[in-house]
């Protein structure tokens, strides 16, 4: 499920900045989905996370920049998981309030901008959050897991120094939000527990009770 990567060095940036980069162009593309906070909140809150990913790469010594990175990208995991509570909390205020007949568009687009948002902000935390971070894990020090990997309980099957990379906790936020349970990996902490509980029932409210709903009154 993931590249090989040599004990000491820190895994690619590329994979986790297209993704913050390809769902904010998917977002900016969707019509009249419900935005609860200022569009210049969401351009600065991504400059100032792309930024320091950009400079573990290309810095020789990368120390600070690891430091600011994890910060950044914990601040952009939290306003867009604030931003998609309140989202949703908007949209379910349109269902029992107004009359969805008239924004039957605008009730699909955002339950689609809130599926999406929810998987990578839940991405992005997974893997600052599992062991204390890609960087600990990279350096060997880091703590004991939040996930169990099927490749840490099979190592005949994985391939030599495998560690889980980006990739890894995508497709771990992906299934959650899809499968509502866990799947090939499960949890071992309390806050790894939390955090999934957290992320099926945002995706189960916005399935259920948002995007049903705006299938339903599509004429």
């Amino acid at each position: 499920m993931s590249d090989v990567i040599q004990a000491g060095r820190d895994e690619p940036r590329w994979p986790p900045v297209l993704a913050i980069l390809a769902v904010f162009a998917f977002l900016e593309m969707l019509p009249h989905h419900v935005y609860a906070l200022p569009r210049w909140v969401s351009y600065a809150v991504l400059f100032a996370t792309i930024v320091p990913m950009i400079m573990v790469t290309i810095s020789a010594d990368n120390a600070v920049w690891l430091r600011i990175e994890r910060f950044a990208t914990m601040l952009l995991a939290g306003v867009y998981a604030g931003n998609t509570v309140a989202e949703l909390g908007d949209l379910i205020g349109i269902i029992t309030i107004h009359p969805p007949e008239t924004r039957a568009v605008s009730l699909l687009t955002s339950s689609f901008s809130i599926w999406i948002t929810n998987v990578l902000t839940f991405s992005l935390l997974y893997w600052q959050i599992d062991a204390g971070g890609p960087s600990r894990i990279a350096r060997r020090i880091a703590r004991k897991p939040d996930w169990l990997f099927p490749q840490a309980t099979s190592p005949e099957l994985a391939m030599p120094d495998w560690r889980p990379v980006y990739i890894d906790y995508l497709s771990l936020a992906f299934n959650t939000a899809t499968a509502f349970s866990p799947t090939d990996v499960l949890p071992l902490t309390a806050r790894a527990k939390e955090l999934m509980m957290l992320e099926s029932t945002i995706s189960l409210l916005t399935m259920v009770l948002v995007a049903a709903r705006a299938v339903n009154v599509i004429p």
